[in-house]
């Protein structure tokens, strides 16, 4: 536990520098790189694939699908995804009946899939492309909800769940979770998430909606219980504790940005559909 704490006070300034002070494109690379590890620990890590060829195709797409998000011209975007599948099918066409069809689903899950749910907070960081220079920094605001969501829901239902726990959550999949921290996580994530409203709406130059911060923290905690559980099964069947050893205390990078691939798009939604905020003053 200890070196857990650790590892996250010594990686989240880090993580959040990149975010926050890189330009869009430079997030675009940091989580390219992230989904290119990612796609190798969902495939060769766990063993579900173990050609070569097919998990390098994976990480390059993977990468490649992150710096797309950033929506500046489909039709490659669309190239791309019709040279990767071409490439999977020219690979199963080869191996004749070695190769299953199962195996070119995950590389797609792999490749395209993971990379472009965590895509989405490259998608956020780039939000409001082709305004002036003021309003294109909104996007450093509106990536750290997912951050807070996603982190803040897992501390606390960690720590609620120690000292309150008593119902199991699920208890094959992962018995250290209870019902108990699944909800301390939803009141301590919709309590960051009006306090860091509160912080836009007196410090930022921005006119919030405080009401949309219970169904940020409710949908979002649910979803990132759902993303860990879910990516836990994997695990689970696959016969390995974690995806990967990268991060002190905490395994890979599916081990620590499992409950992401699931909060981090529906925020994007959410802002869509129910922003949060909206800017009214000149904050550069």
């Amino acid at each position: 536990m200890k070196t857990r704490i650790l590892a996250a006070v010594a990686l989240l300034p880090v993580l959040l520098v990149f975010v926050l002070v890189l330009p869009a494109w430079g997030t675009a690379a940091v989580f390219a790189a992230a989904s290119a590890l990612a796609a190798y620990e969902l495939l060769y890590a766990t063993g579900l694939v173990k050609r070569v060829r097919l998990v390098a195709y994976a990480m390059i797409m993977a990468a490649l699908v992150n710096f797309w998000c950033l929506g500046q011209d489909p039709n490659l975007a669309m190239l791309g995804l019709f040279v990767y599948f071409s490439l999977l099918l020219t690979e199963m066409l080869l191996a004749h009946t070695k190769l299953r069809f199962e195996k070119i689903c995950l590389c797609l899950a792999a490749g395209v899939l993971v990379p472009y749910l965590l895509g989405a907070l490259v998608r956020i960081r780039a939000m409001y492309p082709g305004m002036d220079h003021s309003q294109t920094t909104l996007g450093k605001y509106w990536i750290l909800v997912s951050f807070l969501i996603a982190f803040v829901s897992d501390s606390a239902a960690y720590f609620v769940g120690r000292a309150l726990g008593k119902h199991r959550l699920a208890p094959v999949i992962s018995p250290n979770k209870t019902v108990e921290g699944a909800l301390g996580g939803v009141v301590c994530t919709v309590a960051a998430l009006a306090l860091y409203a509160l912080i836009l709406d007196r410090a930022c130059g921005f006119t919030v909606n405080y009401l949309y911060t219970l169904v940020y923290g409710i949908l979002g905690s649910a979803a990132g219980i759902l993303g860990d559980l879910s990516f836990s099964v994997i695990k689970r069947q696959a016969g390995i504790k974690d995806y990967g050893k990268l991060i002190p205390g905490h395994g890979g990078i599916l081990d620590r940005f499992d409950s992401m691939l699931m909060i981090a798009p529906l925020v994007e939604l959410l802002l869509r559909t129910l922003p949060l905020g909206v800017w009214t003053a000149g904050v550069g």
